[in-house]
């Protein structure tokens, strides 16, 4: 974690002492006093924070606030005051300040605010790194997240599947994302321009299977939970592979085929046939490290999708998701995630205790209710925002109890 603090005071005296007191706690403290002083030690690619006093010469501490946002606008910036400074690093916090203290302040509460903005700091840079390294790596580094042993090894076979032009049979638990990594397969074989086609095996017939592969050509057929396909199915496909046809085949299950033989559900020889590669998708659980990644990617995705900024994720409460099991692994965590955004950060600790129906259903009603309460009730707009017939709309917001006029505020 960078432990680099530009702390700005015109008074020598308290730069001294506090400049003391950073080091004494093991950071790096880079002294300045003035605007001017400061602008020379900053840019872009600063990676430590800013403390920095409001009332100085020249250019106060608003004048460094605005350049240091204007260089990097999730630098954080914490604020001395004097006392009667205090409405104005208040209205500086809602311009995008971190926090203020006011001076004078006690050592312990001065380092935890740095150690605080430090944390934020650090999270910062490390999702900015992870996003480069998504941007210039392969399919497989931008769509298979999470940096465990185990996760490098996934990568790896995912690549060395994909070079090796056979089809792949793809295990994992419910959640952890096999359909993903089936698109990751296609994404990096030679195929990846030609269709990618993807059927639930247990919706399928001998006829739809035989359509399923004119659609994808000599291109990728996905197969999905291939243990529920019928047993016609079974054998049209098993015939179809001993045919040879053009397009590469991936099948993916959540259950033990081999226990599905032996209990005389599933056709061996198809079994056989499937299985000349496996691609073995590791669960949560087995690779709790990488939940904060995991978590922080989720968070975003829902607070994008809900309209909503981004909340805080303390390493606190990071600890507490990494001491769960996860049994419904991605998709669990996904719901934690949108509960999280949706300010409701208790129900997505226990989120690993639900059922995946229930924990779909949490969210699905969370998200009605958000849409109602952005709309003000107006029901229309909400179905609209959320690109639902209205009909549609009107049925789950029955299925939940919700009625639109609870949502609307009343007029001024």
């Amino acid at each position: 974690m960078t432990r680099q603090v530009l702390l700005v005071d015109d008074e020598p005296d308290v730069r001294a002492a506090l400049g003391q007191t950073l080091e004494l706690a093991d950071l790096d403290p880079l002294l300045a006093g003035s605007f001017i002083e400061a602008k020379d030690l900053l840019s872009a690619r600063f990676d430590g924070i800013v403390v920095t006093d409001i009332r100085m010469p020249g250019r106060d501490g608003f004048h460094l606030l605005a350049h240091a946002r204007a260089l990097d606008p999730e630098l954080p910036v914490v604020l001395l005051t004097g006392e009667g400074d205090v409405p104005m690093a208040l209205k500086a916090i809602e311009e995008g300040a971190h926090a203020f203290l006011e001076k004078p302040c006690a050592p312990a509460d001065f380092l935890a605010c740095v150690e605080k903005a430090l944390k934020v700091r650090a999270m910062v840079l490390e999702n900015r790194r992870l996003k480069r390294e998504l941007e210039k790596g392969d399919a497989a580094a931008r769509m298979i997240f999470g940096q465990s042993a185990l996760v490098e090894e996934l990568r790896a076979r995912v690549r060395a599947v994909a070079r090796a032009g056979a089809g792949a049979l793809i295990t994992g638990e419910p959640g952890t994302g096999t359909s993903k990594v089936g698109e990751v397969l296609h994404l990096l074989s030679a195929s990846a321009a030609l269709p990618f086609v993807k059927r639930a095996a247990a919706a399928l017939t001998p006829e739809s299977l035989a359509a399923a592969f004119d659609a994808a050509g000599a291109g990728t057929l996905y197969l999905d939970e291939i243990a529920m396909a019928p047993v016609g199915v079974q054998y049209a496909l098993l015939e179809a592979l001993e045919a040879g046809p053009a397009a590469r085949l991936f099948a993916a299950t959540t259950r033990s085929l081999e226990e599905e033989v032996a209990a005389g559900r599933f056709v061996a020889d198809l079994f056989y046939r499937l299985d000349l590669m496996r691609v073995r998708i590791p669960a949560i659980r087995e690779r709790t490290e990488d939940i904060p990644v995991l978590f922080r990617h989720y968070v975003a995705q829902a607070a994008e999708q809900a309209g909503l900024p981004e909340p805080e994720i303390t390493p606190e409460h990071l600890s507490t998701l990494m001491a769960q099991d996860w049994p419904g692994n991605a998709r669990s965590l996904m719901s934690a995630a949108m509960r999280f955004v949706l300010g409701m950060p208790e129900e997505a600790q226990k989120a690993a205790g639900l059922g995946l129906a229930e924990q779909m259903a949490i969210v699905e009603r969370s998200l009605l209710a958000a849409a109602l309460g952005r709309q003000n009730g107006n029901a229309s707009a909400a179905a609209e925002a959320l690109q639902l017939p209205r009909k549609t709309f009107y049925d789950k917001l029955a299925r939940h109890g919700l009625k639109p006029e609870d949502f609307r505020r009343p007029r001024e």
